[in-house]
């Protein structure tokens, strides 16, 4: 599946189907983003996911940022483990738990390493254990590959960038200002990871995946893929569908901040990594950046509420902080 250059026109081109792909090149123009704010509206309506191309990150980056990630998680373990997450930190995950939040589900395969964007403003408190929340934790940088922390820096500031524009189409999808958002995410405390997806050398257990189905918490994804496959999406009523690989693009999904937002009208939909196919057990790496906004920013619906059941979760998660305490209180105890 690919997406055709748009140029400097007033429409914005979009391939179709369940996970659109959407080139972003036309949005220098007030035409191209109304054009573009109504395909993403579109998506978000529907399925919650949607790709982008034309984004303007920059090919170079993407790829050093991937081959990066790839030559940490080569590292020997002992390397690894040397910037392994502690109370208080964040850092390198040798296992990374089970992302259904299921305490008796079996773990996921793969490794991640996490890093916050206030990371490097925080240290690591005498009292490691009062650390809450993901945007309190000190990054822990690896010191092999020696451009890791300066790659992945840079990375995570164009992401914030994407986010930036992508947050404001959003507002002009929702019949807002363009800049609705803009003093909501002006403090955002997000947080990106690489999961690598390595071999397997052992049968997984009985419904074992490399990443269990889940939906994110915050205000949108932005996830850079490689080619490796894996990455489903639930489609109501019709089961899980593969969400394809286009080259240079990012695959967008909602969180559920951003459908609380709306009402209730956009969705933040299930979605997995299932194993590779019998006789394809190659390694895949993904990186998610997820969009959290400012830890005091009101939630509030922007829309009428679409039904009861939405109007008592958005009641219940007035700003991103108290959401996430809520949420880590239900899988963690």
């Amino acid at each position: 599946m690919s997406a055709t250059n748009s140029g400097a026109t007033d429409e914005v081109t979009v391939v179709g189907g369940y996970v659109p792909v959407i080139d972003l090149s036309g949005t220098n123009t007030p035409a191209g983003r109304g054009s573009a704010a109504r395909a993403i509206g579109a998506a978000c309506e529907t399925s919650g996911f949607f790709t982008v191309v034309g984004h303007g990150v920059a090919q170079e980056l993407i790829d050093r940022m991937y081959e990066t990630a790839r030559a940490f998680f080569e590292l020997p373990a002992e390397e690894k483990a040397k910037v392994a997450v502690a109370p208080g930190t964040n850092g390198f995950y040798a296992e990374a738990g089970c992302s259904c939040g299921e305490e008796e589900a079996p773990l996921d395969l793969n490794e991640v390493f996490v890093a916050s964007v206030r990371g490097d403003d925080n240290t690591v408190p005498g009292n490691a254990g009062a650390v809450t929340l993901p945007w309190e934790a000190a990054n822990q940088w690896p010191e092999a590959p020696e451009p890791f922390r300066a790659v992945w820096r840079e990375y995570t500031t164009a992401m914030e960038e994407l986010a930036t524009d992508l947050i404001r189409l959003f507002a002009l999808a929702l019949g807002l200002d363009e800049n609705y958002f803009d003093d909501k995410i002006d403090r955002q405390v997000s947080t990106i990871s690489a999961n690598y997806y390595y071999p397997l050398t052992i049968p997984p257990l009985p419904g074992q995946l490399r990443k269990g189905e889940h939906a994110d918490w915050g205000n949108m994804t932005i996830l850079y893929q490689d080619g490796g496959g894996g990455l489903q999406v639930e489609e109501k009523d019709r089961g899980w569908t593969d969400v394809p690989y286009t080259r240079g693009s990012f695959v967008v999904n909602l969180g559920d901040m951003m459908e609380f937002w709306s009402g209730g009208r956009w969705v933040s939909t299930r979605h997995r990594v299932v194993l590779p196919a019998e006789g394809k057990n190659q390694t895949r790496i993904s990186i998610p950046f997820f969009h959290i906004p400012n830890p005091d920013a009101k939630i509030e619906p922007l829309l009428p509420v679409s039904d009861e059941a939405t109007g008592e979760r958005i009641r219940s998660a007035s700003t991103p902080a108290e959401w996430f305490r809520e949420r880590l209180a239900e899988v963690f105890g």
